[in-house]
């Protein structure tokens, strides 16, 4: 019998799904769900919403809470974390490369590695350099998958998929789905999207 399946719905922009992609495939595994990785940019969901820049810069007071909200979950849950030099970040490239990697199999683990590479060791993921390091580091050839990530379609997808979840209505992430059409939104709802 298959296993049910969750969608992870994230931005490499959004630090509450760098903290999601550390915990979830544990977590999935022993609840004996499928996870498929979604990468989506919320720029333009935000910019449709009338947001300018990211809720942590647009909301100081609230983004300095959330700032500490995840150094505490990080030290809870045992991962690096660094508030980055700059924030947002452009996720383009990088959601560009996961798409393809998550076709080919190594997509998990080059998405940890980018969120590794922003939140804890405080990388600029649009540099190319930065991707190519990681690709390197994962022993996948750069040249190749830097081409293939900059084809029509692999472009195509990554817009569709932000256009899904525009539709679907979110507004941030991390966001679970499910076959069903329920909607979980939050690094601290991942447990209970699980059980769902």
């Amino acid at each position: 019998m298959p296993k049910p399946v969750l969608d992870f719905w994230f931005d490499f922009a959004s630090v509450y799904s760098f903290l999601t992609s550390a915990r979830i495939a544990p977590l999935a595994a022993e609840a004996g769900v499928e996870v498929r990785w979604r990468p989506f940019l919320l720029g333009p969901i935000f910019q449709s919403q009338g947001l300018s820049d990211s809720p942590f810069n647009l909301f100081p007071t609230k983004g300095r809470h959330m700032i500490r909200d995840v150094q505490r979950t990080a030290e809870e849950i045992g991962v690096a974390f660094r508030w980055p030099d700059q924030f947002p970040q452009s996720a383009v490239p990088a959601s560009r490369i996961a798409l393809v990697g998550l076709e080919e199999g190594w997509g998990e683990d080059f998405c940890r590695a980018v969120f590794r590479a922003e939140y804890s060791d405080n990388r600029l993921i649009s540099d190319p350099a930065v991707l190519a390091e990681l690709l390197t580091h994962l022993k996948l050839p750069v040249d190749a998958t830097f081409a293939k990530a900059q084809s029509d379609d692999v472009k195509l997808r990554l817009r569709e998929q932000t256009a899904e979840a525009q539709s679907r209505g979110f507004f941030g992430a991390p966001t679970f789905t499910t076959a069903s059409g329920e909607m979980f939104w939050g690094n601290d709802r991942l447990e209970q999207a699980l059980r769902w």
